[in-house]
């Protein structure tokens, strides 16, 4: 079995999970409050934006320049894509300028981004794909689950179109593949840590459904005493 099929299995339990969230199935047949996505919209611009930069640093301690290419096209992938996709959600859903600049990272997106900043910073490359692959492969596989589904909200259907399209998919791919070429030639307690990367991400994944759905703020909140993305 090749790395990336132990680390699926591994990961098993808690993506189905992610697949079973109402967040996620609130998505698949329009039940999901709009309420819900607009704060999902909002945390994940900025979840975005860092991951950007993490790939960055992907492409930074990549072995050769070929990767460090590949990974500067997926940078601008995600600022170009993603983030676009997000723009228009957030002038369909009225988010204000005054809103951005406000914005403050709920705990969950804070944790899991630093989760991506340490793996980048104490790790090699192999790490840092690690810990970015679940929100590549999780997307992707939740895309493809869902583009039979018509839900009655159009912006829900541009999310699931976004994420089942062939674009997103063969992004995906990619990194997949590379993980397994960077596993070949790492040791086995390099692959240890790439696993425990991935499963804390994994976890993360859920936990960011749970944190839009139930509108996650911090326990005790007062004017601003939040780093801002």
């Amino acid at each position: 079995m090749k790395f990336s099929g132990q680390l699926r299995r591994e990961a098993d339990s808690i993506w189905e999970a992610s697949f079973q969230h109402p967040f996620v199935t609130g998505i698949a047949d329009g039940s999901l409050p709009l309420e819900s996505f607009r704060y999902y919209v909002l945390q994940d611009s900025y979840y975005l934006s860092h991951f950007a930069r993490v790939q960055a640093l992907a492409g930074a301690k990549a072995p050769d320049l070929h990767t460090t290419a590949r990974m500067a096209i997926h940078v601008q992938g995600t600022a170009e894509a993603e983030l676009s996709l997000h723009a228009n959600f957030s002038k369909q859903l009225g988010i204000t300028d005054a809103e951005i600049a406000e914005f403050k990272p709920a705990p969950t997106a804070y944790a899991y981004t630093s989760h991506l900043y340490r793996a980048a910073f104490t790790g090699h490359i192999g790490d840092i794909i690690a810990a970015l692959l679940p929100c590549y492969w999780l997307y992707d596989e939740i895309g493809q689950r869902l583009k039979g589904n018509t839900p009655n909200q159009p912006i829900y259907q541009e999310w699931i179109a976004a994420y089942g399209g062939d674009w997103f998919h063969e992004k995906v791919v990619e990194q997949i593949e590379r993980i397994d070429e960077i596993a070949e030639r790492v040791t086995e307690s390099d692959r240890l840590q790439m696993l425990e990367h991935f499963m804390i991400s994994s976890q993360y994944e859920y936990s960011f459904w749970e944190m839009a759905y139930q509108h996650e703020d911090w326990p005790i909140v007062y004017k601003d005493s939040m780093v801002r993305g």
